[in-house]
């Protein structure tokens, strides 16, 4: 009898799900936005307070400071020429230069002086009209605003090394916005499952991915128009656009008058910068010096005057040329702030009074124009109230994602573990070359992404994945 034997069963391991899957991609994305978020949170929160307060710097200046920045328009009171101003200014402060004179904005608003003091430092003095009399000054980086501005430009370090950390942030910001609106998108039954459970933490994680939808468009917007600010980026851009011809700012030679005064940001940008002009690719507008037996006729009102004819708009920024240049000119600025499609400058001669030339919006370069109208979007000045308040309310989203975001985090964290509660996952890069093709364009198209990401990836290989109490703190997988 021949015994039958049964066929041996084989033990199989469970199946693995694929790292590919929809589960895999979504804790590997999540996992890059909740590590980002270490650099990105702090940076934004801080460039969104900073933003909000330079949003508001004309409302809040003159609430801090009322004595210095109204003036007293009596009935009848008549304003004086801004050659009697800028002669009381010097009078206040003996051995100062006077570098820029903004006209009031309105009846009740002051004459703002930005000068440069016997010592070397920078002040805005403001005048009233009907005086005329000086009212006081203030240096323009130490009010509110001039801190703001300082912080959110270079983190008031007074050097590039503050900024490159802004623009490290502002990169990984965008790598944030765009995994946050994957996450949005793949998480959106399972949170709202969570929310009609009423489970723990579910009504902020719903919060925070309804705001983080819409505020992402506007983030994605704010960082796309401010990296040609940047110490990087913004410079090598600017070269590449130099080498070729055109420029990220206008190329007005007029703007080596550079004017200073903090609080007036209705100049045109490219009076804020270093373009090719100052390579001698442009000629610079100069005035001819007269003869020995003329007399000068033209004054700080001249120029006014000339401007005001050539039609541009009021107030106006007047950068006064150096007294002892002999060819600087007056170079007029109308006002562009709610519209930089109005930009433009007419520059006087110092003497005879006539205009040596004109620069504007339509004298930019195509780059520029694109550029200015970035940045007037980006200052929440181009389309009026409603890019005022869009802006505003941009970086009160900003400010509530950056709080709510940590907030979920920790009311999730392991407690009593040695671990930092990270996703588990890991982006199939090699099984996705067209995300591995999107990660080295967007590495090249933003250096310091890119530099960073080898960082980020050559730590995890040779601590993360050796060292087993990291790689358990870090969670890696």
């Amino acid at each position: 009898m021949t015994d039958v034997v049964a066929p041996r069963r084989e033990t199989a391991d469970p199946p693995r799900r694929p790292a590919t899957s929809g589960g895999g991609w979504f804790r590997a994305v999540w996992r890059w936005h909740f590590f980002a978020s270490f650099l990105v949170v702090p940076v934004l929160l801080l460039l969104a307070v900073t933003g909000l307060i330079y949003l508001f710097r004309f409302q809040l200046e003159p609430l801090l400071h009322p004595d210095l920045m109204k003036a007293d328009a009596s009935d009848g009171a008549v304003a004086q020429p801004y050659l009697q101003q800028l002669a009381v200014v010097e009078s206040a402060y003996p051995g100062s230069t006077a570098v820029s004179l903004a006209e009031p904005r309105d009846d009740g608003a002051p004459t703002i002086v930005s000068i440069v003091t016997a010592a070397g430092a920078g002040r805005d003095v403001y005048v009233s009209p009907y005086g005329p009399e000086v009212l006081g000054s203030l240096d323009p980086d130490t009010t509110l605003s001039g801190t703001a501005i300082r912080l959110h430009a270079d983190l008031m370090t007074g050097s590039r090394w503050g900024g490159y950390l802004i623009e490290l942030a502002a990169c990984w910001a965008l790598v944030m916005a765009i995994t946050g609106y994957y996450l949005f998108v793949r998480g959106w039954r399972a949170r709202r499952r969570a929310r009609r459970a009423d489970r723990t933490g579910a009504r902020l994680r719903w919060r925070h991915g309804l705001v983080g939808a819409v505020a992402g468009v506007g983030l994605l917007g704010l960082l796309v128009s401010g990296l040609p600010w940047t110490d990087f980026w913004g410079a090598k851009v600017q070269t590449l656009a130099t080498d070729r011809g055109t420029s990220m700012w206008s190329t007005d030679p007029g703007a080596i008058s550079n004017p200073t005064s903090t609080l007036d940001e209705s100049l045109p940008h490219s009076h804020l910068q270093d373009v090719p002009w100052a390579q001698q690719e442009s000629e610079v507008p100069t005035s001819d010096p007269p003869a020995d037996d003329e007399r000068s006729v033209a004054n700080v009102d001249t120029a006014v005057e000339v401007a005001d004819r050539a039609g541009l708009r009021h107030p106006f920024t007047i950068a006064l040329p150096p007294a002892d240049d002999e060819g600087g000119v007056y170079s007029v600025i109308g006002y562009a702030f709610d519209a930089p499609s109005d930009e433009r400058t007419v520059h006087v001669d110092r003497y005879g009074g006539e205009v040596v030339s004109t620069y504007g919006f339509d004298d930019y370069p195509l780059l520029a124009k694109v550029v200015s109208q970035g940045i007037g979007l980006h200052e929440g000045r181009s389309l009026g109230l409603w890019s005022f308040w869009g802006s505003a309310l941009m970086c009160l989203a900003i400010i509530f994602m950056c709080v709510s975001g940590p907030l979920m985090w920790w009311r999730r964290r392991p407690r009593g573990k040695a671990s930092l509660g990270a996703p588990r996952g890991r982006l199939p890069l090699r099984a996705t070359p067209v995300l591995a093709v999107l990660l080295v364009a967007l590495g090249v198209l933003l250096p310091f992404f890119g530099l960073s990401l080898l960082v980020v990836l050559a730590l995890d290989q040779l601590l993360l994945r050796r060292i087993a109490p990291l790689g358990r703190w870090f969670g890696t997988a």
